[in-house]
């Protein structure tokens, strides 16, 4: 079925993939160049949903993430084999603890700056 706009609906549900189902060049490069920047890297590999390709999390020792779309399964191999780091499947075994450590700790520091921004506006306010 067609809707107004010439795409069939099924084509809609899919998320846009990389070429050839595996991870863009530009992505492989920035997680080599992250991974080799950083100690105690691992990889989790995160599921293909209805919108989002399927994607790898980098996680160093300290808790730093980041996470790029690596197309599908032949995405798997190739940053493996790109990288070296050693990759889970998210689903299987979770994130890991100092991941979901840090992320509590950059929310706490986002919120402590807000907090000290609002009373430096304040005090300007009151000042004038």
């Amino acid at each position: 079925m067609f809707n107004l706009f010439g795409r069939s609906r099924k084509s809609n549900l899919r998320p846009p993939r990389a070429p050839g189902d595996t991870v863009r060049a530009k992505d492989l490069a920035y997680l080599q160049k992250w991974s080799a920047s950083r100690a105690g890297v691992e990889g989790f590999v995160e599921p293909e949903t209805i919108v989002n390709e399927m994607s790898v999390v980098f996680v160093d020792g300290t808790g730093e993430w980041t996470r790029r779309r690596i197309g599908g399964p032949k995405g798997i191999d190739a940053v493996f084999q790109g990288t070296g780091v050693p990759l889970y499947f998210a689903e299987e075994t979770g994130y890991p603890q100092r991941m979901r450590d840090r992320i509590e700790k950059d929310r706490i520091v986002r919120e402590r700056l807000k907090q000290r921004e609002r009373r430096a506006r304040l005090e300007q306010e009151r000042e004038r």
